[in-house]
């Protein structure tokens, strides 16, 4: 049987098993920083909901729904920007300038360039292995923005 992989993390065991080289995080542009970045925010919120309540599926679906949408994203982005690094405001900057070629379909285009900000900035630190970093942020935003995690 093979050896447990628990030391690893997510991103180090996909990695290794799917033989991925490294690559520097800058090489990534920011679009894609915000691709990952969507569904490692959305496992976040998830993981976070289902350990700490025990209701349907469905609901634990409506109540991340509220959080990972685009205008709650935005004021997430706008709570943590003054604890963040230069290097993180950096890429949160970048995520916010780029041109998606759609909108959200509950949000302002303001909101949604602000919400791929966050999403940018939340892949960036995943791709450093940054997760205690990403987690604390993600906390921090939703308590200051008032989100209920």
């Amino acid at each position: 049987m093979e050896e447990s992989l628990k030391s690893e993390s997510l991103e180090e065991s996909i990695r290794i098993r799917f033989a991925l080289a490294p690559k520097d995080w800058e090489q990534y542009a920011p679009l894609t920083l915000a691709y990952l970045g969507d569904s490692v925010f959305d496992m976040v919120v998830r993981t976070v909901l289902v350990k700490r309540s025990r209701v349907q599926a469905g609901k634990l679906h409506q109540k991340a729904s509220q959080i990972v949408r685009a205008g709650t994203q935005a004021r997430i982005a706008e709570a943590i920007r003054p604890d963040l690094t230069d290097e993180e405001v950096a890429v949160l900057r970048r995520g916010t300038n780029a041109s998606p070629d759609h909108n959200a379909k509950n949000a302002t285009r303001r909101e949604y360039l602000a919400a791929t900000g966050l999403e940018a900035l939340v892949g960036y630190l995943y791709l450093k292995g940054e997760y205690d970093r990403l987690v604390e942020l993600i906390r921090i935003g939703a308590e200051r923005a008032g989100c209920a995690l």
